[in-house]
């Protein structure tokens, strides 16, 4: 598959599917999976306290009817009687606050846990987060999205959803408030006079309609504007964690300057998306500024003539501003919401984006007719390569194909073009899907890779030593023993430290590690990728005993340069390029005596 069938494929696995349903699709699982019954508890008290939210501006606004009738009629004696009333609603607003807070809160982070959880079993799983590095998709920085976006999504989300819902049962609330409050209005039209019931209530309509119609003109180029801003942010995040991890080498090679120079190239875009979205902000602020001034006094304006006329009383000239004021707020909710929901839908998009990806890649890895099966035999001890060919992402022959085994106990060497010995070791690992044929391992057998630097996660020495296993199930005096077997003896009073390893170790040092995580796991099969690289001579030697001794039934492949390596390994293959595709060959060492008869090239 060329990069362009690629690209046409990946677009076609997406399909265009409307937003909302796509975000249903990543949101119902948390509702009705495991803790489906803990989820719709907490969600049925979320909207039962957000009913309790609008039950408060409700009575606030039939207490500030007789507030303001008191005041109008100088009633000393109503007056105390409703200052002693918004005591009650004080703490009953106080109560239903704090707890929807709460119940929110943990909605929202259970949510986060579970959709996290779940992107992280996705990327986590049969290698998918380094061969997903290969394919074309809307998967850049998945380590910001699952961190950040998914935080957005699930918090935003909850937050634009109380609001929504809010809004709704206020406007609900407050209409028949409104409506009852107007009166009629008696209007004459060509000569006909008529009345209209409730008429405040259509105005109140009318002035959001107008206002929330222009907001979403002007509010455009402000989603476009997150958008590029939020990608802008992720790739400079991306900058500063991948100078993070390599530290060491830029300080060895003393390429700060580069560094920094690149970092404020990625800054300087972000400031770039940083004012675009300040003059996205600024010309949707202009809008509301003005229009939440007017929402306040507008009210008033238009119902102080009734007023004036003796048709209302003061405290029924402020109850009817107060509901068209909550009316409007809640019909304005599109405005409010604007710059949030726009964020909200960017980061979204961005989830979205690396779990189609990820589906994507699943299946074409699982699915696809052009991949290589791996598998274990039950039938023969050996590992074995029938019809092998291995391609690159884009579908490109890389290795021609090729049958080969390997039996149980030997020593085999891999030289010639690195990039090809690299990929068969991680074919054989069952992360380089990209090809044909069938790659049989033998069953029941353990199995060991070791790369040239080996990964030392940070946290005690003993913990980096067992990894990936859990560091409770290495007693000191395994992890002692291997750390003197492999001559890190000195580090054996160091096992409960923690440090960033991978920093403060030398190469060497760190390839010493790795023999000594063969030692506790004890593996069948042993693969090595430059292993040895960093260590002289007498070191190489030492670990090569160590294989030896330790070993000695264990079948062992090394992926090799230098010519001393030759001494340690029976067999010899060879990968030579010609152009683009790289053909494999046994040849005899000057130890082994024979040409090697178990390989054909197709």
């Amino acid at each position: 598959m060329t990069k362009k069938k690629a690209k046409s494929a990946s677009i076609a696995a997406h399909p265009q599917e409307p937003f909302f349903r796509r975000f249903l699709e990543l949101a119902r699982g948390y509702w009705g999976g495991e803790r489906k019954w803990t989820a719709r508890l907490l969600t049925l008290s979320f909207v039962i306290l957000t009913v309790g939210q609008v039950v408060e501006p409700v009575m606030f606004n039939l207490w500030s009817e007789r507030l303001f009738d008191a005041l109008e009629q100088h009633s000393m004696d109503r007056f105390l009687l409703v200052a002693a009333a918004i005591a009650a609603i004080i703490v009953f607003n106080i109560g239903v606050q704090l707890l929807h807070l709460r119940v929110k809160r943990r909605l929202q982070f259970g949510w986060r846990r579970w959709l996290s959880e779940n992107m992280l079993d996705e990327w986590l799983t049969r290698g998918r987060h380094h061969q997903l590095s290969y394919v074309p998709g809307d998967h850049d920085n998945p380590d910001g999205r699952i961190a950040e976006d998914v935080r957005i999504t699930t918090e935003y989300a909850m937050d634009l959803g109380h609001s929504l819902l809010y809004c709704l049962i206020l406007l609900f609330s407050f209409t028949n408030i409104l409506w009852m409050l107007s009166g009629s209005l008696d209007v004459a039209l060509a000569g006909v006079s008529f009345q209209v019931p409730g008429y405040l209530l259509y105005v109140a309509i009318l002035y959001a309609a107008v206002g929330t119609t222009v907001a979403l003109l002007l509010g455009r180029p402000l989603v476009r504007a997150v958008n590029r801003r939020q990608g802008l942010e992720a790739d400079y995040r991306f900058g500063l964690v991948r100078v993070r991890e390599h530290a060491q080498a830029i300080a060895l090679l003393h390429a700060e300057g580069e560094e920094r120079r690149h970092l404020f190239s990625l800054l300087r875009g972000v400031r770039a998306g940083w004012y675009g979205q300040t003059r996205a902000l600024s010309i949707v602020t202009i809008f509301s500024a003005g229009y939440s001034v007017l929402c306040a006094a507008f009210p008033l304006l238009i119902s102080s003539p009734r007023y004036i006329a003796g048709a209302i009383s003061l405290g029924i000239l402020m109850q009817t501003a107060q509901a068209f004021q909550q009316t409007v707020a809640a019909l304005s909710w599109p405005i409010d919401n604007l710059g949030r929901a726009a964020e909200w839908k960017a980061s979204v998009e961005r989830v979205l984006g690396l779990k189609d990806s990820l589906s994507r890649l699943n299946r074409d890895v699982e699915q696809g007719s052009q991949r290589i099966l791996v598998e274990h035999s039950h039938r023969a001890q050996t590992l074995s390569f029938q019809d092998l060919a291995i391609d690159d992402v884009a579908g490109h022959p890389l290795i021609k194909r090729f049958s080969a085994e390997i039996f149980p106990g030997e020593r085999v060497l891999i030289v010639g073009d690195p990039v090809a010995a690299v990929t068969l070791f991680r074919t054989v690992a069952r992360v380089w899907p990209w090809g044909s044929g069938r790659i049989a391992l033998p069953a029941h057998t353990r199995v060991f890779f070791m790369p040239q630097r080996p990964y030392l996660p940070q946290g005690p020495l003993r913990r980096a030593l067992c990894y990936p296993t859990n560091a409770e199930t290495l007693s000191d005096a395994v992890a002692i023993a291997a750390l003197e077997r492999v001559g890190l003896g000195y580090l054996t009073e160091r096992l409960y430290e923690s440090s960033a390893w991978e920093d403060t170790m030398a190469l060497a040092q760190q390839q010493r590690i790795g023999f000594a995580r063969l030692l506790i796991r004890r593996p069948d099969w042993i693969f090595l990728e430059d292993a040895t690289d960093a260590l002289d001579g007498a070191g190489e030697a030492e670990m090569r005993r160590l294989l030896e001794e330790e070993f000695p039934r264990a079948t062992v492949l090394t992926i090799g340069s230098h010519e001393r390596l030759e001494a340690y390994h029976a067999r010899k293959f060879v990968l030579e390029r010609t152009g683009d595709l790289v053909t494999l060959r046994e040849v005899s060492t000057k130890f082994s005596g024979s040409e090697g008869i178990s390989v054909s090239a197709g």
